[in-house]
């Protein structure tokens, strides 16, 4: 059994992923926002919320920062405490991790977490710019490197240690969107085939368009409680049992192995730990697809499979929908989208919904304890977080 819960989820909240026109961040918030206040109706959020964390990589998308009290504003919940987190794309993800501090802490009973981000309304020039900066600025920015280079270096020294294949990378993108096509808010709701991913243009060798997230609008949120307050707001809570983080260098370059991610791997131990529980016993899983060999790492990194055994298993379909260990059943940041600040939530979402039996098409049977893992920079932030459904 699972160890014991150091929070609550009662409600969450999610946006439509894509191309959102026409409406700012703080606009997508609020669609993500009345779902979680509609899901509970139990919860009074004037009275009952009483702090805020929101997750937001950059102000230059909108040119605008103070994101707190921003979203405090458009909410209704003006004089709450609320402050903007930033840890590149696991923004939202520590939004969560402070989150159930303040819960556990007995600072806060109930707390709004979530993540935004406006990304689609700037040209590619721009926003490749943005998304960079989470990089070493002199050593990697300046010379040139964007994110496709940095994962594509790592999926190169992946491919020369283990033998990993362009087409095991591939099955990552057609597994993703083939899920992702089942998720009514997922940014390309459509399936590919394995030679349509092959054949995309290459963005960074060996890395090609279907091997890249999207980029994308969208806002995600839950509401964390008190464990023993949780029936109070909803029948079904979801609890969270295991909460780490880890850092690792901020320039790749400074690594001594390009094929694995300590700061996965220390966070994952913990959260493993945290929540007494081994990876053999997680029965799905959201992990940080930013490209696919990201996904083919933490595989490794997170204990689903040995070192240097990734490929092999999505090639024999243990992650699929039905498998051993589903994962990314919302589709991923692959086919849902990545509007960077808002993933870490995202994630937490499609596991909340499958861990309360609302996933839909994409339900996984049986599902009793999730797992997320975000990302920020070049696995310079990880987080993880384990999950269990309410008894």
């Amino acid at each position: 059994m699972a160890g014991e819960p150091l929070a609550a989820i009662v409600s969450a909240g999610l946006s439509k992923f894509g191309k959102l026109e026409g409406l700012l961040s703080r606009e997508i918030f609020l669609q993500a926002f009345r779902e979680a206040i509609d899901r509970c109706p139990n919860l009074d959020p004037r009275r009952d919320i009483d702090s805020i964390y929101i997750g937001q990589m950059s102000e230059s998308f909108e040119h605008q920062s103070h994101t707190g009290p921003l979203i405090a504003d458009y909410t209704g919940l003006l004089g709450k405490p609320a402050s903007r987190i930033e840890n590149a794309c696991a923004s939202s993800g520590v939004s969560l991790r402070i989150g159930v501090q303040a819960v556990k802490s007995g600072m806060s009973d109930v707390v709004l977490v979530g993540g935004v981000e406006k990304m689609t309304h700037l040209g590619i020039a721009d926003v490749t710019e943005y998304l960079a900066m989470p990089s070493d600025y002199p050593l990697e920015q300046l010379n040139g490197l964007t994110f496709p280079g940095l994962f594509a270096l790592m999926a190169r020294a992946h491919m020369h240690k283990y033998g990993t294949t362009e087409e095991q990378m591939s099955l990552v993108a057609v597994k993703n969107h083939r899920n992702g096509a089942k998720n009514p808010k997922a940014h390309m709701q459509r399936e590919i085939t394995l030679e349509q991913a092959l054949s995309s243009r290459v963005v960074a060798s060996p890395l090609k368009l279907f091997d890249c997230s999207l980029v994308s609008d969208g806002a995600s949120c839950l509401i964390i409680t008190r464990p023993e307050m949780a029936r109070k707001f909803t029948d079904t809570p979801v609890f969270i049992v295991g909460s780490a983080q880890a850092s690792d260098t901020l320039g790749l370059y400074e690594r001594d192995d390009l094929t694995t991610s300590y700061a996965t791997r220390e966070a994952a131990e913990r959260a493993y730990k945290m929540a007494r529980i081994e990876p053999k016993e997680i029965d799905v899983a959201e992990v940080h697809d930013c490209f696919t060999i990201a996904e083919l790492i933490a595989y490794e990194t997170l204990g689903l499979c040995k070192p240097g055994e990734s490929g092999k298993f999505i090639e024999d379909g243990n992650t699929e929908i039905g498998g051993s260990v589903p994962v990314n059943t919302s589709g991923g940041l692959k086919s849902k989208g990545h509007p960077v600040g808002a993933t870490g939530t995202a994630q937490a979402y499609e596991i909340y919904l499958q861990l309360i039996g609302a996933a839909e098409k994409r339900q996984v049977g049986s599902a009793d304890i999730g797992l997320t893992h975000n990302l920020g920079g070049s696995a310079s932030t990880a987080v993880v977080h384990i999950y269990r459904r309410g008894g």
